[in-house]
């Protein structure tokens, strides 16, 4: 069966009229076609009447059906009849021109009938129809533009003329203008080129309009009715439009769809066009199905996860409207908990005329990985980290990360536990044991950490507006630094850090207009020696502006304060840091800041003050970015902007289909004595 708008022709005299399925035309849309038709009928013998119902052949790149644009109409005799053939109207189609002798006599004088020649192609009278998609369609479908670059003889120009010539009355009458005028021909080269000139004369003429629009089968929605009627739009005197009908179709199935009808079915437009009244009639036959709500959930496969988890991440209960957009959330939902390899939804009648349940088939994805890494950082030394992750040791959504990370500056083993989706939706369980040896510029630390929290999380599959954190920590942690003049001294610290985020950017690895805002406070109470309390403060916000269709400019800035106690008295792993390519390019890892001693070693500070400001280039795949960067550290609570450090330097981006890679290279503007001339990072996302 054929799928789209229908459009009949009515014939004067008597009430009889020819079904015809034509050409195809849209890409958007398929579309079959009825025709009606005023002209009196051709005199056929009997016994050789055509097939009316007989489809076209389709166009060349087109492969989608349209109403009523084909060639030439079909149309189906009607008995003789000398009142019939008086009262006639006379026939509307759209009149094609076929390139007449001239261009075979004025071509002649410069090209060989048999001599290929390249040529230009242009449409005059297409300003009149006002509809930009017009203009783009025919250069997407056309023979004569696909052929443009190459050289081609006079009668290969003059087929793909006549194949033009009919994709362009298809056109029109897609935008209503049925009784439209095409002539289409080839000429000598204008004056200064050596190009063929190949013209369209076209005259839209009329554009045919809505003389009725029936919807059927909408009362049987009760009082639904107005709104689901409103989701139509083609409404008595709009042009007869195909885009729009189909547009209006398809957003009637939707609304229907979201409106607690998971059966309806929404018929193919009829249009029956009067060529005498210059209009057409549109019907379209709804069959809503019933009003449903969501019943049950019913698993195929439980081995990765219960119906009942499913219905904890679902965003409805029972009883809650059918609505289509619920089911497609809920499959990207399970697609999200990276468990599955595939997975379908489909709406079953519960049998009762009241719910609709939801089957669910899944098929479970791999579920452990082994992963490995080996790379080098400025102030980070080499370094080797391994990792083994099941992710549904413990269903549902349990997963188990074992990693170890061995390095010149750096040796950690850690077991982390997460439970993703736990309770409800996009909430996050997480506990983490680690030990660690690390020996960086600033200290040197033995930790050991045990820590937990719930978290609601943001991805690339759903980029959420708020996130939050509730964390608590207990560290037990060994320590040197340039206060301490090399001697270790232990640190117990308990800690709950609690954050809050707002995200109202477009994308989370791209960001290209929009603005963030967070904030994190960390009531943490230390002992060595003595007991001694002091909260930890940060405040994040970045800003996004795009200028023009290549051009994102984005600023960032970064504030940090530790209330209470001393720098002195703070282990030296709970300070603020500052340098490197999430801080201030250019400069070192945590080099940033006061130091101390007789190597001149930072110690971090209390308080912290960071900006960037980036100028984003983009052009196609890849980008540039310009950068500027500054911060400083202060062993006071408040940050101090007079010793601000600046950085600069260019960034390079290639943008694949996860995120930008980045690589940026920096230098400082102002470095303090043993910051690198040039520093390098590489990275996933942008710098922020």
């Amino acid at each position: 069966m054929t799928h789209g708008l229908r459009t009949r022709r009515r014939f004067a005299g008597r009430p009889q009229a020819a079904r015809l399925l034509l050409a195809p035309l849209l890409l958007a849309a398929p579309c079959a076609a009825w025709a009606q038709d005023a002209s009196p009928p051709p005199s056929v013998p009997d016994g050789t009447m055509s097939d009316v119902d007989t489809q076209l052949d389709a166009m060349p790149d087109i492969g989608l059906d349209w109403p009523d644009m084909g060639q030439a109409d079909t149309v189906v005799p009607l008995p003789a009849d000398p009142a019939d053939v008086q009262t006639a109207a006379p026939d509307m189609p759209a009149t094609i021109v076929t390139p007449d002798a001239e261009p075979e006599e004025a071509v002649a004088a410069f090209a060989e009938i048999g001599e290929e020649r390249r040529y230009t192609v242009a449409l005059d009278g297409i300003d009149a129809i006002s509809d930009a998609q017009f203009k783009l369609r025919f250069d997407e479908l056309s023979v004569l533009r696909q052929g443009e670059s190459k050289a081609a003889n006079l009668a290969q120009i003059n087929r793909r003329i006549k194949e033009d010539s009919d994709l362009l009355d298809r056109l029109l009458r897609a935008k209503g203008y049925y009784a439209a005028r095409i002539r289409g021909a080839v000429s000598a080269p204008p004056a200064g080129s050596d190009r063929l000139a190949v013209r369209f004369a076209i005259t839209p003429g009329t554009q045919y309009l809505l003389a009725s629009v029936d919807v059927a089968g909408l009362a049987e929605t009760a009082s639904r009715e107005p709104t689901l009627r409103a989701a139509f739009p083609p409404k008595v005197g709009d042009p007869v439009d195909a885009d729009k009908i189909l547009e209006g179709r398809d957003a009637l199935a939707t609304a229907l769809s979201e409106s607690g009808y998971p059966f309806a079915k929404v018929d193919e437009p009829e249009v029956r066009i009067d060529h005498e009244e210059r209009q057409g009639d549109l019907d379209l036959i709804v069959t809503p199905g019933g009003y449903r709500t969501f019943g049950a959930i019913r698993l195929s496969n439980a081995e990765l996860f219960s119906a009942r988890h499913v219905q904890n991440i679902a965003r409805f209960d029972p009883g809650d409207p059918y609505m289509a957009s619920d089911v497609e959330d809920l499959r990207r939902a399970i697609v999200a908990t990276g468990l599955v390899s595939s997975v379908t939804l489909k709406p079953t009648d519960a049998g009762d005329g009241e719910h609709v349940d939801l089957a669910i088939d899944v098929r479970p994805a791999p579920l452990r990985t082994i992963a490995g890494e080996l790379g080098y950082g400025t102030g980070e030394g080499y370094r080797a980290e391994v990792s083994w992750q099941h992710r549904n040791f413990f269903p549902p959504e349990g997963a188990v990360t074992v990693r170890g990370v061995v390095g010149t500056q750096e040796q950690t083993a850690s077991f982390t536990y997460r439970r993703n989706n736990f309770r409800r939706r996009d909430n996050v369980l997480t506990g983490l044991l680690s030990v660690s040896n690390i020996r960086r510029e600033a200290f040197d630390a033995r930790t050991i950490t045990l820590s937990g929290a719930l978290e609601r999380t943001t991805n690339i599959l759903f980029q959420k507006d708020w996130v939050w954190r509730v964390g608590a920590e207990l560290i037990a942690s060994d320590e040197a630094d340039a206060f301490s003049g090399g001697s270790r001294r232990t640190f117990l610290i308990g800690a709950v850090p609690l954050s809050l985020t707002y995200d109202g950017s477009d994308d989370l690895l791209n960001p290209t207009k929009g603005f963030r805002l967070g904030g994190r406070i960390s009531p943490e109470l230390s002992f060595q020696n003595e007991t001694f309390g002091y909260a930890k403060v940060q405040l994040d916000g970045s800003l996004y502006q795009p200028v023009g269709e290549k051009l994102v400019v984005a600023a960032r800035a970064r504030f940090g304060s530790i209330l209470g106690s001393t720098v002195e008295q703070i282990a030296p792993s709970r300070r603020f840091y500052a340098g490197g390519g999430a801080s201030v390019r250019g400069y070192g890892y945590q080099a940033i800041g006061p130091r101390f001693g007789e190597d001149d070693n930072p110690v971090g500070g209390k308080s912290l003050a960071e900006f960037s400001l980036e100028a984003r280039v983009r052009f196609g795949n890849f980008g540039v970015v310009p950068f500027i960067d500054a911060g400083n550290i202060s062993t006071s609570f408040l940050p101090r902007f007079r010793d601000l450090r600046i950085g600069t330097g260019l960034g390079l981006r290639y943008y694949s289909n996860f995120g930008p890679i980045r690589v940026d290279v920096g230098t400082p503007i102002n470095p303090q004595s043993g910051d690198p001339k040039i520093a390098v990072y590489v990275s996933l996302g942008q710098a922020f």
